[in-house]
């Protein structure tokens, strides 16, 4: 497995910057949101997420989370206004989560760690595709959404039935007709900050905005989540947990907070 970055102490984050040497740059994710330093920004617009045309298409097991990937041909799921100037388009969505329900959030808020942690990952169409959009500094827009243990999540049930069939790295399966807007909580009141990608490349290009609002989790739904593997069939089972990695330092960024 050290051949390549993963999530065990061989090939875990605090190696990453070896192959990846951005790992230490400026603007690197995620972060610990300071509530009592984030800055309201009243010229910060109103979230709009236009899901209701997505078109999902397959879930994934890439071997360090899973993807559930949609059609990103047209603008059919779309992020738009907050700090983002135009068209951002949903390309996937994915977790990370933890080995306990103590942990698995990237982010943090004053230092408390959350169950886990949604990213709807999303890119901006004046760029034509996501890979160029992934080079550029305003290319991306991640959604983080965190999950907290609390009554069962309706919306997310299609999503943990579909996990049997993608234990191991590398299977897939069709998923379909899958509404992302299930995943929201009711208030999108959201902190925003410039970032990167939290797997390597680690580049430099998603401007982050994470909702205050968690959405609730039963634990044994939770549960679901840990019975995926992080190796191929017919490899030695390594359970998929705990593929966060830690805050990084903010090293002189601005939180904006769009709410007071």
């Amino acid at each position: 497995m050290s051949h390549h970055w993963g999530y065990g102490k061989d090939n875990g984050p605090e190696h990453w910057h070896k192959d990846f040497p951005i790992a230490n740059g400026e603007r690197q994710s995620p972060i610990d949101i300071d509530t009592k330093t984030a800055k309201h920004d009243p010229a910060l617009k109103p979230l709009t997420t236009s899901y209701d045309q997505a078109v999902s298409r397959k879930i994934l097991n890439n071997g360090h989370s899973f993807n559930v990937e949609f059609d990103d041909s047209k603008d059919k799921a779309v992020l738009k206004g907050g700090p983002l100037e135009g068209t951002y388009r949903l390309v996937q969505f994915h977790f990370h989560w933890g080995s306990n329900d103590g942990q698995g959030s990237e982010h943090t808020v004053d230092k408390a760690k959350f169950a886990a942690e949604l990213h709807l990952v999303h890119w901006n169409t004046k760029y034509g595709d996501f890979g160029k959009a992934a080079q550029q500094p305003d290319g991306l827009a991640v959604l983080g959404i965190f999950l907290k243990i609390g009554n069962a999540s309706q919306g997310l049930q299609k999503v943990l039935d579909a996990l049997g069939s993608i234990k191991t790295k590398g299977k897939s399966a069709d998923f379909t007709n899958f509404e992302p807007c299930c995943l929201l909580p009711e208030c999108l009141d959201y902190w925003t900050y410039p970032g990167s990608l939290t797997t390597p490349p680690l580049l430099e290009s998603v401007t982050w905005i994470v909702l205050k609002e968690p959405i609730t989790i039963s634990s044994e739904q939770m549960g679901k989540f840990r019975i995926l593997n992080f190796n191929a069939e017919g490899e030695p089972e390594e359970l998929m947990v705990d593929n966060w990695r830690p805050a990084q330092p903010l090293k002189g960024r601005q939180v904006r907070a769009s709410f007071k």
